[in-house]
């Protein structure tokens, strides 16, 4: 063979070679470019919908056959959103990409609740609003962490990412579940037990009080307070006659008492001796009281010492001894005496009836 034909021959390899090179690096570009594109770029907004919704709606017949099922079963009903697995892309399928993982089987979502459980996630408030799960629809992601499904649908719209808002996993699958369901229904069942239970024992409590004195002083003053209002209650209810009539009656009563216990005072009050007016006065001597009670200025008398620095004109008034061994200007107690309304006036300091006596 000619040299001219190994030539030819080497140059055709050469070039085929060349091609098949080519070929293969522009296929792998644009793989990468079409996996690149897909899921970061030009990434669909993915919706957490229920598979269940977009079926074809049963006869009627089916649905009224359906409707037997109970609400409660309906609503704890556990089911896996989007449950189609994602399509692969070029460069996943020619092995450029790792694979995305398999669908979670039935033993590993009960591991992955039984991790949430220990954790307490359906127990806390939801991470995105920061709000109780209540009732309101929940979601479990294959991470282990659980939001609302009204959060998590608007966190994957508002960021264009599907991506765990805790640990950031990405194509992460979501399954409805009622954990903060049942803990909320369970809470508010307590809660009206411990209301009814409350409203049981204060109502015992109270029939028991009416009947059973407390030990405590406060206590037992505030049940006999109670129990004698409730009895001058029971009194004025069941008393026919007119209530401001009654107080008057009483009124009257109790000043025509009093003007008969006064009289039996006058009569009995008798008039004082020589000897009794000798005491009288040496009482007056040991109180040490000078003045007036009604001028309030200084007393003199020819049978008392006069105190020092006291007038003439002040010596010249003439004092009164009472019986109740009270002192006063006798024009001060004619004055008092003239103003007072009762027929036999009593002493202006211990209001009793008296005999006086000029000194």
């Amino acid at each position: 063979m000619s040299s001219l034909a190994l030539f030819t021959a080497y140059s055709d390899d050469s070039l085929g070679l060349a091609s098949k090179a080519s070929s293969k690096l522009v296929l792998t570009s644009v793989a990468f470019q079409d996996h690149i594109t897909r899921n970061l770029l030009l990434r669909p907004h993915f919706q957490l919908s229920d598979p269940l919704r977009g079926k074809r709606k049963a006869p009627r017949k089916r649905v009224e056959e359906s409707c037997v099922q109970t609400q409660d079963q309906q609503e704890e009903r556990e089911y896996v959103l989007d449950s189609a697995p994602p399509t692969l892309t070029l460069a996943q399928k020619l092995g450029l990409v790792a694979s995305p993982a398999g669908r979670l089987t039935e033993d590993e979502w009960a591991r992955v609740k039984a991790r949430s459980v220990q954790q307490g996630d359906s127990a806390q408030p939801c991470a995105i609003c920061r709000e109780e799960f209540c009732l309101q629809p929940q979601v479990l992601l294959s991470c282990s962490h659980v939001f609302h499904r009204a959060c998590l649908q608007a966190f994957e719209r508002f960021s264009g990412r599907r991506c765990c808002p805790m640990c950031r996993k990405e194509l992460y699958e979501a399954r409805v579940i009622h954990d903060a369901a049942r803990l909320f229904r369970h809470q508010c069942a307590t809660r009206i037990q411990a209301c009814w239970r409350g409203y049981l024992a204060r109502r015992r409590y109270r029939k028991l009080s009416k009947s059973i004195c407390p030990k405590d002083k406060q206590l037992r003053r505030k049940h006999f307070e109670a129990k004698l209002q409730e009895l001058n209650d029971s009194f004025v209810r069941y008393c026919h006659t007119d209530t401001e009539a009654f107080l008057s009656d009483i009124n009257r009563s109790l000043s025509s008492s009093r003007r008969v216990f006064q009289q039996l005072e006058r009569k009995h009050v008798s008039e004082p001796q020589e000897r009794d007016w000798d005491r009288i006065q040496s009482q007056v001597v040991q109180r040490g009281v000078w003045d007036c009670p009604i001028c309030l200025t200084a007393l003199c008398s020819r049978s008392l010492p006069a105190e020092a620095g006291a007038s003439s004109h002040q010596q010249r008034r003439r004092t009164a001894l009472l019986s109740c061994s009270h002192l006063f200007h006798q024009l001060c107690l004619e004055a008092f005496e003239a103003f007072s309304i009762e027929s036999r006036p009593s002493c202006p300091l211990c209001r009793s009836v008296y005999h006086k006596k000029l000194i």
